[in-house]
């Protein structure tokens, strides 16, 4: 029997050990923290990257639980992180993971031997070999810092991975540059306490209130997947004008390409404190001098404190860079964004930014994965060729950033998972 070693026990760790263990499957995984849960384990101190000390989900209890275990139906709409966290420890629980998890156990190498087997070696001196190895380690933990901005202010400056609570913010003026789910978080609470925060958002962006109708966004845009694409976006479109109005009236650039083909925004209050003038839309930074900030629009501001909500670099630190290196990759080729195709013993977990909740969809990776570490499912022949097909529809569905080099769209995502299960030779436990 193959040994199978997995890098973490955050979201996408625990489902790949649980579904490996369902398949019979040998399998160790190993977590630097105390405790599953990655990023949702909230510290207040400097640590790993963890959610602040307000965070809910943004994508709905009903499509962000794993596909065979919903969140308890006593939990909110948008569950809390202390709500999440209790969800993967009642996981681990049910499937019995904690086991198989060792804990306080950092992979400092990863090493790829010529027979396609790993070593590693682990932050207690131990050196293992094993015949597969899956990544879960996340994509949220390397902080991607804007150029010219940190060398140059004066003043406290500090990427939003460090941000936990509004605290220290009080009386301060406070620019937040990123108008993304982390930085409109950021805004919002620090609004709160702040003599007044602005928000520097670079390029015309959506951003979506966390209801529609009564209804959490995501499950009424699920509504919205039999419609033909353009109508769709029609949809969409106008649901939003309902809601938001012009963004224009809120002193915001108004979008005009299709709202899915960019990371989406889920935020109900930062329009609400944008017209209460708790917080100040700006544009982009031009340039920064001192505590002054120049933004490209010819206006500028003096802060305090600026929060940096600039995104992540894909890293892997247990790996060469003449192995694996994605830190700066316009494009990363990867079949159903797991499978290599130079490594026939390496998969990533979780290795993907979905327009909606990762954990199903890791977890139906991980029912792919097992699968195919069990002997029950074959990859195609074309690997190369599909993976870099992979990497060309993302290039023609978002746009171009670095922040869209892993997007995928939620339901079309899940049901090409759902496809290759239906070819698995004998039955997946609990299949999609």
């Amino acid at each position: 029997m193959p040994r199978i070693a997995i890098i973490g026990a955050g979201c996408s760790g625990i489902t790949a050990l649980k579904n490996c263990l369902e398949r019979g499957l040998e399998a160790t995984c190993f977590e630097a923290n105390s405790d599953l849960g990655g990023n949702w384990i909230y510290s207040a101190a400097p640590s790993h990257s963890s959610v602040c000390e307000t965070t809910h989900i943004i994508s709905s209890k009903t499509l962000s639980a794993y596909l065979d275990f919903p969140m308890p139906e006593e939990y909110p709409d948008y569950p809390s992180h202390e709500q999440v966290l209790s969800y993967f420890r009642q996981y681990a629980e049910k499937f019995a993971l904690r086991p198989h998890i060792q804990f306080n156990v950092r992979v400092e190498n990863a090493a790829l031997r010529p027979d396609q087997s790993w070593v590693l070696t682990l932050s207690d001196g131990r050196e293992e070999v094993f015949d597969f190895l899956l990544t879960a380690n996340g994509h949220h933990h390397h902080a991607r810092h804007p150029p010219g901005i940190r060398e140059n202010f004066t003043g406290r400056y500090l990427h939003s991975h460090d941000y936990k609570h509004n605290r220290s913010f009080a009386g301060e003026r406070v620019l937040v540059v990123g108008s993304g789910n982390s930085g409109c978080d950021c805004a919002v609470e620090i609004s709160r306490v702040a003599q007044r925060v602005a928000i520097s958002i670079r390029r015309p962006h959506y951003i979506i209130p966390k209801f529609f109708l009564g209804k959490p966004a995501d499950t009424f845009n699920k509504g919205l997947q039999y419609l033909p694409a353009f109508l769709r976006e029609r949809v969409q479109r106008l649901s939003l004008r309902f809601q938001v109005g012009k963004y224009a009236d809120y002193g915001l650039e108004e979008p005009t390409e299709p709202v899915t083909r960019s990371h989406p925004t889920l935020n109900s209050e930062l329009l609400y404190k944008i017209r209460h003038g708790k917080v100040t839309p700006r544009r982009g930074v031009s340039r920064v001098i001192g505590n002054t900030v120049h933004f490209t629009d010819g206006s500028s501001g003096e802060f305090d404190t600026i929060v940096a909500a600039t995104g992540y670099k894909i890293t892997f630190p247990f790996f060469a860079e003449e192995l694996i290196n994605y830190e700066e990759a316009d494009r990363i080729p990867l079949y159903l964004r797991m499978f290599h195709p130079d490594y026939p013993s390496l998969l990533f977990i979780g290795l993907f930014q979905p327009q909606g909740a990762i954990w199903p969809l890791a977890d139906a990776q991980a029912q792919v994965a097992a699968a195919y570490l069990a002997g029950d499912y074959t990859l195609p022949e074309n690997l190369r060729e599909l993976a870099e097909a992979d990497s060309d529809h993302i290039e023609q569905e978002f746009t171009k950033s670095k922040r869209h080099t892993i997007e995928v769209h939620y339901h079309p995502f899940l049901q090409r998972l759902q496809q290759e299960l239906r070819k698995v030779r004998r039955p997946t436990p609990n299949a999609v």
